[in-house]
């Protein structure tokens, strides 16, 4: 009789809410080995394999499930990282459920494979043993052609990682004195420990990228330069580092962050560890977070370890809405924040030493879908209200810096900033040079920018074919 087929997927250990919020330890703890074989066998192997359509970067997922069932752990890890060069990133912080994920053929009965939580398995198996177990890739021949990447986040490093494989000599520039983009300075270190990013960056190098940092393009450099200095093709990956605001009366109000601002201080700068390092950041007993995706999450989620007393995140449209990946919006609710939904501010308060202590809201009402396809938000009359507090975070998303575009002739932008660039292959209006991530969508996903690298690192590679050296 055939086995029985399981339904439920293989629960994530986790610290729970009471202990987590005192600290900035990582929440999701990781599959044990038991634990892993046992979800990976739910997988059926299907033939048509339709997760992998699911994946931005194509990782073949059936193929890595089936050497962790047969407890394969370090041929698991050479095909994952065949297609992915940050597999312990992406394990930790790729919405998989809207992607491979939902592809899933368990999915139309139950849960799906858990292929996140299986790749961070893999990926943290082989860090724990880094010399013995990482999976040794020969580059192809050395082509003689010199690529330059800008900037190194997820897409810089993942189109430097697939170009150095290819035989290409990659040297990235990064604006920051650390590498990792918006994994060192915008997600938390209790959802991505920087040791974690360390160590993929690592990775990348030991490929054989060069990685020069404090060399912000566009002023140290310019893209004019690069090419003068025998860079044969350039990828731009400098994603979207400037926040949005709201443009309401008060918003200069001391006490008002940008997320940016604000997470950039707790992460990268390690306010979380203040005195050790020296980066305050000050947070009152009543915060208020204005957004709903994953930089709202992650920053009303900063601010209750930080000491506040009331953290309550302010959206416009309902719950149903929410942008945020479920599994975050959960575990803020788990460690205490409120929701305050179909809500929009108007204005801010601030007292006579220009310091905010309220927020003028008014009340939303969901009307027909607008450009986004989700409903329209709109104001209900006369239903203004005040709410009181001490910090506020605005967490509405970012647009591309313009340094480059401003500094590059040639390179064509949209009216939102970002770098116009093709969907298939990353290639940009001036000759030689390619742009992908939040760079030429706006603000958007880590894996989407890798896959955007991916794609630009292989057309740079057809392009470097034609070149004579």
């Amino acid at each position: 009789m055939a086995a029985k087929l399981d339904l439920n997927r293989v629960a994530m250990p986790k610290q729970g809410p009471l202990l987590r919020v005192l600290n900035f330890q990582e929440v999701a703890l990781g599959y044990t080995e038991e634990q892993a074989i046992a979800e990976a066998n739910r997988c059926l192997q299907c033939p048509k394999r339709p997760c992998v359509d699911g994946c931005p970067v194509e990782v073949d997922i059936p193929e890595f499930i089936k050497e962790i069932q047969e407890g394969n752990l370090a041929e698991a890890a050479k095909i994952l990282k065949a297609k992915n060069s940050l597999p312990a990133i992406c394990g930790r912080v790729c919405p998989q459920e809207t992607q491979c994920e939902v592809k899933c053929t368990l999915a139309k009965k139950g849960a799906p494979i858990a292929v996140g939580r299986l790749e961070r398995y893999i990926a943290d198996w082989e860090l724990a043993d880094i010399a013995k177990r990482r999976p040794q890739f020969i580059a192809s021949k050395p082509s003689g052609k010199r690529v330059a990447v800008v900037g190194a986040g997820p897409a810089g490093l993942t189109a430097a990682a697939d170009l150095a494989k290819l035989g290409h000599k990659v040297t990235i520039f990064e604006a920051l004195h650390v590498a990792g983009g918006v994994l060192m300075y915008g997600i938390p270190e209790f959802r991505l420990p920087k040791a974690i990013v360390q160590a993929e960056v690592d990775y990348v190098k030991s490929l054989g990228v060069e990685l020069v940092l404090n060399w912000v393009v566009g002023k140290t450099i310019t893209i004019d330069e690069l090419a003068k200095d025998s860079f044969q093709a350039v990828f731009l990956g400098t994603g979207a580092g400037l926040p949005m605001f709201l443009n309401i009366p008060g918003e200069n109000l001391s006490g008002i962050y940008s997320a940016n601002e604000f997470l950039t201080r707790v992460n990268l700068m390690k306010a979380y560890l203040f005195p050790e390092h020296l980066t305050p950041v000050n947070v009152g007993e009543r915060v208020v977070v204005i957004g709903g995706g994953n930089v709202a999450m992650d920053s009303a989620r900063c601010a209750l370890r930080l000491g506040a007393q009331e953290v309550r995140v302010v959206y416009r449209r309902s719950r149903a809405e929410l942008p945020a990946r479920l599994e975050e919006v959960e575990n803020a609710e788990e460690e205490g924040t409120i929701f305050q939904f179909l809500t929009n501010p108007k204005r801010f308060l601030g007292n006579d030493d220009g310091i905010v202590t309220g927020m003028e809201c008014v009340e939303m009402e969901l009307g027909e879908p607008d450009a986004s396809g989700r409903p329209r938000p709109i104001p209900k009359p006369n239903s203004e209200f005040i709410i009181n507090t001490d910090t506020v975070i605005v967490a509405l998303g970012t647009t591309p810096n313009p340094l480059i575009p401003a500094t590059t002739e040639g390179l064509e932008t949209t009216k939102r900033g970002t770098v116009v660039a093709d969907k298939e292959t990353g290639l940009t209006s001036r000759p030689a040079v390619w742009a992908g991530g939040d760079l030429t969508t706006g603000s958007a996903t880590v894996i989407s920018a890798m896959g955007a690298g991916k794609r630009a690192a292989a057309s740079i590679h057809t392009y470097l074919a034609t070149q004579v050296a």
